[in-house]
């Protein structure tokens, strides 16, 4: 049986290396990260380009879940809404698949120390406190299993994670 670990969590949460770090725990393992689908230049989101993203998404979940060289899938994206969950896993072949969703969840000064600390490296705009922290909340009713990652390491997240899928 495969396992799909679905990751959300707003901007800032840790998602990206929470789950890179799982990817090396895991035996058997793929990682995708959903940015690396419409990483453009300039950064446009429209219908057009959403709809893109998740053509993209499926596409590459869907080839790694029908790949034999993998065990576990892992992917990560901000997700604020159970839909754009809901849309991902219905366009899956998900036969013989387990389905995981986890929310890193993160306090409003954690996550408000991690994305000034980006800003001031110059990895995240000005704009993206004020965005994640409007969608902050939004995880607290979806779906998932929530991960407080507000005080604890990226490892400890993906340890947390392998317990989880039963690792």
């Amino acid at each position: 049986m495969k396992k799909l670990i679905l990751v959300n969590g707003t901007m800032g949460a840790g998602k990206t290396t929470t789950c890179t770090l799982l990817l090396k725990k895991l035996h058997s393992a793929v990682f995708l990260d959903g940015d690396w689908c419409w990483n453009m230049n300039p950064f446009v989101v429209n219908d057009e380009t959403k709809a893109m993203a998740l053509n993209n998404i499926v596409f590459l979940l869907n080839s790694f879940l029908g790949c034999s060289e993998y065990r576990y899938v892992i992917f990560c994206w901000v997700m604020h809404e159970e839909k754009i969950i809901d849309d991902i896993v219905a366009r899956l072949v998900l036969e013989d698949v387990s389905v995981y969703k986890v929310t890193l969840a993160v306090s409003e000064s954690a996550l408000i120390g991690r994305l000034e600390k980006d800003v001031a490296e110059g990895l995240r705009d000005a704009d993206s406190v004020a965005r994640s922290l409007a969608r902050r909340a939004m995880y607290e009713s979806m779906n998932t299993v929530k991960i407080d990652a507000s005080e604890k390491t990226p490892v400890w997240a993906a340890e947390e994670i392998k317990k989880l899928i039963g690792c």
